[in-house]
């Protein structure tokens, strides 16, 4: 079982405790003295006086012994007696621990007493103006780059490549892709910006011929019949490497050149196959198939969460990067709006108190649950122990207000009967 740690202050407490009670009982010991002493005066004759200080002490003695009763009640048996309805702490903890859980469950545990408490609070406007302070908001930033290293570091690679790649992989096969192709295609050949592409071919073009016009040469010459003469064919070479060298160059310098739009126009009915044609886009599926099955492409896929991890935790680690910089700058200028925008603190609060409100109602039970099982798990000697060490010295109180009370009210009670008997 389960019980509370008894400490030093504990400890403490208990000593105040003892000390109370030694008073208590010290008060009782004096009125039994004082009414003894004030029998024996009275029937010595030493006046009708010993007869009111003899009521009022015997009152005393009543009212301190009821109440030492009621107090240790509370925490034993007394005198070891087994008197029914004592020892109420050690008998009825978990019965006091289930009444303390209704008791919270009903009381502070009601979606009414949440919607109250929360709509006091002004929680949107007090958010809004704590996250404007940009202190604030740098500890926000902070804060979050540390859990967000933290859930990255935790997560194994293997398995998060294993979800990203299967996700990737999934999503590009649902997904047809040749229409897609099409119209960027279309819009980038209306636009003109394959151009460059083919300015850039052109150019790369030239220069290898240029540099390797011996090989181009011999290609041609030894492409050429073995029963044409050598000559013949250095020739032809030398002829076909010049005029692929002239078309080359004319593509290269002339914008408006008949291959060049023979490009364009190829280009814009591939663009148009590609979002029309039956056998061209399925033939685009079948290569995009063959390539998601390649394994250089999957593992090209697999690690591209560690790359997003290794830039996400750098980021995150650098206090002037862009990504804690943005984030700093989008929670001062969301404080600054909850500060001052009526209409979106009223959103912020009603997301709260609907959140509070279903918490408190979906898991009451196991909210009061803690309550209930934690002090059914307690010891009852410790408990009542514990207890008793932290509010002792106040019951300790009450009897000595019990004798003194006692006592006055026994003095009255003398007083007007020998007043009406007289």
């Amino acid at each position: 079982m389960v019980s509370f740690s008894y400490t030093a202050a504990d400890e403490e407490k208990s000593r105040g405790v003892r000390r109370m009670k030694t008073l208590a009982t010290s008060l009782l010991l004096c009125v039994a003295v004082i009414y003894a002493l004030a029998t024996w005066a009275e029937n010595a004759g030493w006046g009708a006086w010993t007869g009111y200080v003899a009521a009022a002490a015997e009152a005393g003695m009543v009212g301190a012994l009821a109440d030492w009763f009621a107090v240790t009640a509370l925490f034993r048996r007394p005198l070891g007696l087994p008197i029914p309805h004592t020892a109420i702490i050690p008998t009825k903890k978990d019965q006091l621990g289930a009444s303390l859980g209704q008791f919270v469950g009903e009381n502070f545990l009601s979606a009414d007493v949440v919607r109250g408490r929360l709509a006091a609070l002004g929680i949107g406007r007090r958010l809004g103006t704590w996250l404007a302070d940009p202190a604030h908001a740098d500890r926000v930033t902070a804060e979050a780059a540390t859990a967000l290293r933290g859930a990255l570091t935790v997560l194994r690679d293997a398995d998060v490549q294993a979800v990203v790649g299967e996700a990737i992989t999934r999503r590009a096969e649902s997904a047809e892709i040749a229409p897609g192709l099409g119209k960027t295609l279309e819009r980038v050949v209306a636009d003109g910006a394959h151009h460059r592409a083919v300015d850039l071919i052109c150019t790369r073009g030239h220069d290898w011929l240029v540099t390797h016009g011996d090989s181009v040469m011999d290609a041609v010459q030894g492409g050429a019949p073995g029963w044409t003469p050598r000559f013949v064919d250095k020739r032809i070479g030398e002829r076909v490497y010049k005029e692929l060298l002239r078309f080359v160059t004319e593509m290269r310098d002339m914008p408006g050149h008949p291959a060049r739009g023979a490009i364009d126009r190829f280009l814009t009915d591939f663009a148009a196959d590609l979002q029309a044609d039956t056998d061209t886009r399925a033939r685009v599926e079948r290569l995009k198939t063959d390539l998601l099955a390649r394994p250089e492409v999957q593992d090209v896929i697999a690690s591209a969460w560690s790359s997003v991890r290794n830039l996400i935790i750098a980021a995150a680690e650098d206090d002037h990067s862009q990504l804690r910089l943005r984030a700093r700058a989008s929670l001062i200028s969301l404080g600054n709006r909850l500060a001052t925008d009526t209409r979106l603190q009223q959103k912020v609060e009603g997301w709260a108190e609907d959140a509070a409100a279903y918490v408190v109602t979906t898991y009451r039970g196991e909210i009061t649950s803690l309550i209930t099982d934690t002090v059914a798990g307690w010891d009852a000697t410790q408990t009542s122990k514990k207890i008793e060490a932290n509010i002792g010295r106040d019951l300790q109180f009450i009897r000595i207000n019990g004798t003194v009370v006692g006592a006055l009210a026994g003095l009255l009670i003398y007083t007007v009967s020998h007043g009406v008997g007289g």
